[in-house]
């Protein structure tokens, strides 16, 4: 007799069906929640179990499939979907010499957790368990038979259920421990003489004897099978993710209205604002607010930063840093220490310097700023000239003065200045003053002599307005 299963000898993942209820061109679990696909989610609950083999049968959409899988996984291709037992004995044709516990399960599971695995895994001792739920509406899915000692007898579909037996509320949820050997051996007695012509991987509970269950939260069983779906449980997880974060002591004002992708890194007294939403690999350190009306994605928010209703990708953020409102940090980009990127900025590929300031309403491309350093309002870094993007150094302790335009390849040099309205096209050595304009003309007597030549009365009208 088998003893407890702690890791399995194989896992094996059934991902071939399209899901025709999404109707998609997508195959089915790669439609993404919360920054993975599906499977991407059922994989990462899989993957601490440490098991010694991955199988994922794919089908429709294969190459696709295959493409978004973990290094290590391997698939076998269920050309011709003939149910999931057909699927199961084709993962196994793979594991010829298999012999422990396999862990079976769908791919379009995105709540199931490790803990509820680890639970089935700790359960297994003979060659079944299954893992159950009790739904209030049961619709949809196989119900489990039991004896009156609690015995798994048996799992009959929906389709092929009685009247009697679709009453039963507790469901089949999908999730199965097996004994390699029983399993292999179970599964050349599966028949197709069903409602549905398929080969029943559930059949197999009544070919084994039945077996024992373990019984979860309904809401980690659910399958998403359309769009409806998708959105619920990726509300579904989301909360989950926030209650978490909530709990380990980070501050979400609004969890109603922040979403965040499970690869997102929430330190202890972030604080979360309002309408926000972290996605990718983000990062929001201790200390660090974002939001309300933050969208920031693959961005690191260092300590005691500020990113206030701006948009930010693949940036970061310096310690004290603050950035908004309505930045746009693009990929490359770096704020050191304290530095500020304000109203209206938009910085690409370019790195700001600790208590360098780039306030309002200006560009900065594929440049280098130095430290301590100001940008003047309506600045604009210069740097594609149509064919090349060319790069721009402003050293340490420069005032660049309002209405700037900075045409790369150019270096302002530490300490200097350029005069507001400047096109600056040549460098700026360190200390000196760069001026790039036209000398200022007054034309006097311009304004009585143009208006001396309009009808006197334009004048007594502007007066009275």
């Amino acid at each position: 007799m088998p003893t407890s299963a702690a890791r399995p000898a194989a896992v094996v993942v059934l991902a071939a069906g399209q899901g025709t209820r999404m109707r998609s061109t997508t195959p089915k679990v790669l439609h993404r929640l919360c920054g993975r696909p599906l499977i991407g989610h059922v994989l990462a609950a899989v993957e601490p179990l440490g098991a010694e083999r991955l199988v994922v049968v794919v089908g429709y959409g294969a190459d696709e499939v295959a493409a978004a899988l973990p290094e290590g996984a391997e698939t076998v291709v269920q050309a011709e979907q003939n149910g999931t037992g057909h699927a199961v004995r084709l993962a196994l044709e793979t594991l010829p010499s298999l012999d422990g516990p396999v862990l079976v399960l769908y791919g379009d599971m995105p709540l199931l957790t490790t803990a509820t695995l680890r639970a089935l895994l700790a359960a297994h001792t003979g060659d079944l368990t299954v893992l159950t739920a009790h739904l209030a509406d049961p619709t949809g899915y196989g119900r489990v038979l039991r004896d009156d000692g609690g015995w798994v007898t048996a799992i009959v579909e929906e389709v092929d259920a009685t009247r009697e037996q679709r009453a039963i509320t507790e469901i089949n949820a999908g999730v199965y421990v097996f004994d390699a050997i029983a399993l292999r051996a179970a599964l050349t007695k599966v028949s197709a003489e069903n409602a549905q012509l398929e080969e029943y991987l559930t059949d197999v509970v009544a070919i084994l004897g039945g077996g024992v269950a373990v019984t979860t939260d309904a809401a980690e069983v659910d399958n998403v099978n359309d769009r409806a779906q998708l959105a619920a449980a990726a509300g579904a997880l989301r909360d989950r993710l926030l209650r978490e974060a909530m709990r380990a002591g980070v501050t979400v004002v609004d969890p109603a209205t922040t979403w965040v992708d499970a690869t997102v890194t929430l330190a202890q007294d972030a604080t979360v604002e309002p309408f926000t939403v972290l996605r990718g690999t983000t990062s929001v350190a201790g200390g660090a607010t974002v939001g309300p009306y933050a969208d920031l994605t693959d961005t690191v928010v260092s300590e005691g930063a500020t990113v206030r209703a701006s948009t930010c990708v693949g940036a970061v953020v310096g310690a004290d840093a603050t950035v908004g409102p309505y930045a746009y940090l693009r990929p490359g980009t770096v704020l050191g220490p304290r530095a500020k990127a304000g109203g209206f900025v938009e910085i690409k590929s370019s790195t700001v310097g600790a208590d360098s300031k780039v306030p309002h309403l200006s560009y900065v491309g594929d440049a280098t700023i130095g430290e301590r350093s100001n940008i003047g309002a309506a600045t604009v870094v210069v740097n594609y000239d149509g064919v090349a993007k060319h790069p721009t150094v402003i050293g340490d302790d420069v005032r660049i003065g309002s209405d700037t335009m900075l045409v790369a390849p150019v270096e302002v040099g530490d300490g200097a200045y350029t005069a507001a309205g400047s096109v600056i096209t040549k460098d700026v050595p360190a200390g000196a003053l760069g001026v790039g304009r036209a000398y200022q003309r007054n034309v006097e007597g311009w304004v009585a002599r143009r208006r001396g030549a309009e009808d006197a009365t334009h004048d007594d009208e502007g007066a009275a307005q």
